[in-house]
């Protein structure tokens, strides 16, 4: 009895430590994560915003000025094989109905195109999203360069803008990269946004009803559109 005694003795104790060292386990605070610091840019005055890496830099124009390439630092490496995002507006507002471009048509040929440049062909991920509350969508794929023999993947999304038109963003990473990267362009992606405008109001005071009383002053404009940063020019 005395030694059936002594091992429940052993076995509370042991329980008591597991729960002990749970408790302390537990009550340990997190390493707070440092602030990501970033830059901002804006295309034009009234088109897409983005914020990136500090550390980042922004190369220069791309679509006949309609876009803009930004790169990590990877200096090491020849320009041919770095791994950029490109940001971009691809279709512009159609003149009519008649003229639109929808996102899956945009990815057909994007896809289309690939294949033509690339073998090995392969669609990794294809899925619905929403930027900026805009509908978008997000193609994944992976090929082979066939006049460098390089391999890429290239996270593709597309998003439809009020007016129709689409815009893009895209990062192109070595698949050495793209772990490294796509939480980078995640982050990007998040932050592209449209600059709201606000709407004009046109008339003159004597079309104006006449008010019963004197009307409060109207609000300050809480969203103005983002002052554009300089990119070089092509």
């Amino acid at each position: 009895m005395r030694v059936l005694a002594g091992k429940w003795l052993l076995f509370a104790g042991l329980l008591a430590l597991c729960a002990v060292a749970s408790a302390q386990t537990a009550t340990k605070p997190k390493p707070k994560s440092k602030p990501l610091v970033v830059n901002k840019y804006c295309h034009a005055p009234g088109s897409f915003c983005f914020t990136f890496p500090l550390s980042w830099s922004v190369l220069g124009p791309v679509f006949d000025g309609n876009g803009v390439l930004i790169a990590p630092p990877q200096a090491k490496q020849e320009r041919e094989s770095w791994d950029t995002v490109t940001a971009a507006l691809v279709i512009p507002p159609p003149q009519s109905s008649a003229d639109a471009v929808t996102i899956d048509q945009v990815i057909e040929q994007a896809v289309a195109r690939v294949r033509e440049g690339g073998q090995g062909f392969e669609t990794l991920e294809r899925q619905r999203r929403r930027v900026d509350g805009k509908p978008a969508q997000l193609v994944k794929l992976r090929y082979v360069e066939m006049t460098s023999g390089r391999e890429w993947i290239e996270s593709l999304v597309f998003i439809e803008g009020p007016d129709a038109e689409i815009y893009s963003m895209v990062l192109k990473s070595a698949p050495a990269s793209m772990a490294r990267l796509e939480p980078q362009f995640w982050h990007i992606l998040n932050s592209w946004t449209l600059p709201e405008v606000e709407p004009t109001v046109s008339g003159t005071d004597s079309e104006a009803p006449a008010a019963a009383s004197p009307a409060a002053p109207a609000s300050p404009s809480e969203s103005e559109p983002a002052k554009a940063s300089t990119a070089p020019k092509s």
